[in-house]
């Protein structure tokens, strides 16, 4: 018997970096009445919040080093694992791989760097269109060239291939897997308890180390088919 559900966003419940929409916000609503829910995602939990329109939900962000809740009716920011990052050291290389593999040409930063200390290579900048980021590398392949190259010059660091355009850097001590399992113990949840619903379970994905350390999973492929992908819940 399941009692915590926990989701990704982008690709799972959105399109990335879209609105929550009311099909999926339904679609939420009716399992809340009958399980604990919990979004698990890359981004900051304020980003996810805003994204999700104020659903009221608590919220674990960049892989577990934050955490919300909903108190008093309003969005509450109640931790943020927050660590040191050489600037220097990541824009030389980010550089480096652009020059390498051609993604000179950005819109906005080449590095974004986050307040926990998550780091993001956007490799068609911050402030690309959101319509040329999904259309950019939508099975990864584009990413996939980089990849072996990214892990090795980042290995002191968990390495996503994130988003729909990008890669993710955080301490090696976080990610979903890990970051569920220590909000299931502090709310007396176990594993058996426990089903995470995403849409990125490959190696070098968001939520591969769901898939990796045996939690049970959903695998959304196309984020218009949540519900029926779900009906066995309800």
């Amino acid at each position: 018997m399941k009692k915590l559900i926990c989701f990704d966003l982008d690709g799972t419940l959105t399109q990335h970096r879209t609105p929550l929409g009311d099909k999926n916000r339904a679609v939420l609503e009716r399992l809340a009445k009958k399980y604990k829910l919990l979004m698990v995602g890359a981004g900051a939990t304020k980003r996810i919040y805003d994204q999700m329109g104020g659903f009221p939900i608590d919220i674990l962000g960049n892989y577990g080093m934050e955490e919300s809740v909903i108190k008093d009716g309003k969005y509450t920011l109640i931790r943020q694992t927050i660590t040191p990052v050489d600037r220097d050291f990541f824009t030389k290389q980010i550089e480096y791989l652009r020059a390498k593999y051609g993604y000179t040409e950005y819109k906005g930063e080449s590095v974004e760097f986050h307040p926990s200390g998550m780091v993001t290579f956007p490799l068609l900048g911050t402030k690309a269109d959101i319509a040329d980021k999904v259309a950019f590398d939508p099975d990864r392949s584009k990413r996939k060239v980089l990849y072996p190259e990214v892990l090795e010059i980042f290995k002191d660091f968990a390495v996503y291939i994130g988003g729909s355009s990008s890669f993710d850097f955080s301490a090696k001590a976080f990610n979903k897997y890990d970051a569920i399992m220590t909000y299931a113990k502090e709310h007396g949840y176990n594993k058996d308890e426990i089903l995470y619903v995403g849409d990125d379970f490959g190696d070098g994905g968001g939520d591969s180390h769901v898939r990796i350390y045996g939690m049970d999973y959903v695998c959304i492929t196309d984020y218009t088919t949540l519900e029926d992908k779900l009906s066995y819940l309800f």
